[in-house]
């Protein structure tokens, strides 16, 4: 898939392995950014002027209504979505109160926003000879860790979605594709981990595999997993239990 020349939302483009992916293709392609944090958003202009930014809460229905309104009726020419944003919350069920809010949001952005966000876009991306959906899961969709349930299970469920949305999209111009990080060094990370990837190496790893047209794409540590999941899935499980 070419990566250049083309319109490419980018939701949670502000930070993390978002951002490294906006840098990356913002030389060649035109980048339209959503998030919830105006600062970061207003930021993120002043370094690219040419960046177009929409303020949104993807956990929020309505707003996501309002953005997908606005993207079809000002960014016709939209032909990439790249469904980046995620929430973690770390609950043992067993030992707390897990709030529901939090409960609603973790699958309102990680799950619903991708899914919701495709429904309304699908119809343009596919007037277009070229174009793309962009998934980033998890390697917890693979194997989860005991202490972020929701977390992994809404993981688990866009990795079928995403799956399932390709086989319907197979004789179209529309690609989709998985990308499945380990452990990158972002905010959601912090105070966790070692050794993790930067999201600058995870976004040339990821944009390399696209444009080879590798739908399924392990990135990292996950690659592993997925050898020790296939072969010895105990092992896999018992390894990310406690990660």
């Amino acid at each position: 898939m070419k990566l250049n020349g083309n319109t490419i939302l980018i939701t949670g483009g502000a930070s993390g392995i978002g951002l490294a992916l906006v840098k990356l293709l913002y030389s060649t392609n035109k980048i339209i950014v959503c998030g919830r944090n105006k600062a970061r958003l207003e930021e993120l202009q002043n370094q690219l002027p040419d960046v177009v930014t929409y303020q949104c809460d993807l956990s929020d229905e309505a707003d996501l209504n309002r953005l997908a309104d606005v993207l079809l009726a000002e960014h016709p020419n939209l032909n990439i979505l790249i469904n980046n944003a995620g929430v973690q919350y770390n609950v043992l069920f067993t030992s707390e109160q897990a709030e529901a809010s939090a409960i609603r949001e973790e699958v309102a952005v990680n799950l619903l926003a991708p899914i919701y966000l495709t429904n309304r876009l699908l119809p343009n991306l596919m007037r277009h000879n070229q174009a793309a959906v962009v998934n980033i899961t998890s390697a917890l969709a693979i194997a989860p860790k005991k202490n972020a349930a929701v977390y992994c299970a809404s993981k688990s469920a866009l990795r079928s979605f995403t799956r399932a949305l390709r086989y319907q999209l197979e004789d179209s111009s529309v690609g989709v594709f998985e990308l499945i990080p380990a452990l990158v060094d972002t905010e959601m990370t912090q105070g966790r981990g070692k050794n993790k990837m930067t999201p600058q190496d995870f976004a040339k790893e990821a944009l390399t595999a696209i444009t080879a047209n590798k739908n399924t794409v392990l990135i990292g540590k996950s690659k592993l997993l997925y050898l020790l999941y296939r072969i010895f899935p105990f092992l896999a499980y018992s390894l990310m239990k406690n990660a």
